[in-house]
C-alpha cells in the first residue's frame, strides 16, 4: 500500500470478514481492495480498541484530518534510531521491502503487481530489479532435459592391406 493510501484509510475500510481492506481513490483516483493478513487484523484490533478512531483510521492532529505523510515519515525514522538500524527506513522502502521479500518466498511477479497497485509489470520490475538472490537461485531450463549419451569419437576408417 501507497503511503498517500495508508493515511486516507477509514474504519470502515477494513473488511475482516473478506480479509481486505478498501483503498478508496488511490492512485489514478481509482479504488482498490489490498489484503489483510491475520496478523495485522489483530494489530489493528488492538489500535482500534485503543483508540476508538472515527472519520480516519489514522488521525493527525486534528480528529477531521488523516495523519499526514511527513508525521509518518517522522514515526520511521524514531522506531529506525530506536531499533538500531543503520540503512533509512522510510514508508516507501517498508513498500519495496514487502514487494522483495514477496518474491523471495515466492509470489510471481504478477500477484507482486496486483498487490502493489501496479498498473505496468514494467514498474513492479524496477521494483525487484535488486531481488537478485531469487534469479541467481532459478535453475536454468537446461537443467530439466535428460544428459545426454556420451559422445564417442568418430568411427575409425577401415584399414585396407
Amino acid at each position: 500500500m501507497r503511503i498517500s493510501e495508508a493515511v486516507r484509510l477509514k474504519p470502515t475500510g477494513i473488511d475482516s470478514q473478506r480479509m481486505v481492506i478498501r483503498v478508496e481513490q488511490g492512485k489514478g483516483q481509482k479504488d482498490r481492495y489490498v489484503m489483510l493478513s491475520p496478523k495485522l487484523l489483530e494489530i489493528l484490533r488492538n489500535y482500534w480498541k485503543a483508540r476508538r478512531p472515527k472519520a480516519w483510521l489514522f488521525p493527525g492532529d486534528h480528529a477531521d484530518q488523516p495523519i499526514t505523510r511527513d508525521a509518518v515519515g517522522h514515526a520511521c525514522a524514531k522506531a529506525r534510531d530506536r531499533s538500531g538500524l543503520s540503512k533509512p527506513v522510510t514508508p516507501h522502502s517498508l513498500r519495496h521491502a514487502f514487494a522483495v521479500h514477496l518474491l523471495e518466498a515466492g509470489a510471481d511477479v504478477r500477484t507482486i503487481q496486483l498487490l502493489l497497485g501496479h498498473r505496468s509489470l514494467a514498474t513492479t520490475a524496477h521494483y525487484l530489479r535488486i531481488a537478485t538472490n531469487k534469479v541467481c537461485a532459478t535453475s536454468s531450463p537446461f537443467e530439466l532435459l535428460p544428459r545426454p549419451a556420451p559422445i564417442l569419437p568418430p568411427p575409425a576408417k577401415p584399414q585396407y592391406f
